[in-house]
């Protein structure tokens, strides 16, 4: 049985996305080789990477392209070859290489996966798709990437669950700029 695992930035103040989904927060820190080969180490390994419609088309708009191969090669190769599903009642088309678009019930699809052999499931982003595998009780890691930041408005990660999520601190590192990553598991 595949593991469902959670990649998320947030702000020190709990968002996910600033106003209008802003995320360039997440990425204006300077840089720190620790943390970038945390990033490759994590896209190299990543499994099968699952998003909602405004994440995966933001990242298919970056990281299939000439730049992402200049400026980070590494975790562009590991974005573009991993296997994609997108959920989403409203795409027609999914160009980025190794996508599928699945329409149906998001939970019902997401188990279905779970018990396929294979590598993990990584939800990277999609805040509303976390919440609710979140309140389905469907995840089983969450990798939490707090960046030093606070934003007046935003999305929180967790906007619309409407259980307690029981959680246990299972890993943490520091990073020299200022990011800290913090991993979770279910309290059960």
């Amino acid at each position: 049985m595949r593991k469902l695992n959670v990649f998320e930035s947030l702000t020190l103040n709990g968002y996910y996305s600033g106003p209008d989904g802003d995320m360039s927060w997440a990425y204006a820190l300077s840089a720190d080789p620790e943390f970038q080969e945390f990033v490759k180490r994590n896209a190299s390994d990543a499994g099968m990477l699952l998003f909602g419609r405004v994440t995966y088309q933001m990242m298919a708009s970056y990281w299939p392209t000439p730049v992402a191969a200049k400026n980070d090669p590494v975790v562009a190769k590991g974005m573009n070859e991993a296997e994609k599903v997108v959920f989403s009642r409203t795409l027609k088309t999914a160009d980025w290489v190794n996508t599928t678009i699945v329409k149906s019930d998001l939970l019902d699809a997401v188990r279905t996966l779970k018990q396929q052999s294979g590598k993990s499931l990584v939800v990277l982003g999609s805040g509303s798709i976390v919440a609710q595998l979140a309140d389905a009780g469907l995840v089983d890691e969450y990798q939490i990437v707090v960046k030093p930041v606070a934003l007046g408005t935003g999305r929180t990660l967790f906007e619309g669950v409407k259980s307690n999520l029981g959680l246990k601190l299972t890993g943490s590192r520091v990073f020299g700029n200022g990011s800290l990553v913090l991993n979770y598991g279910p309290a059960k």
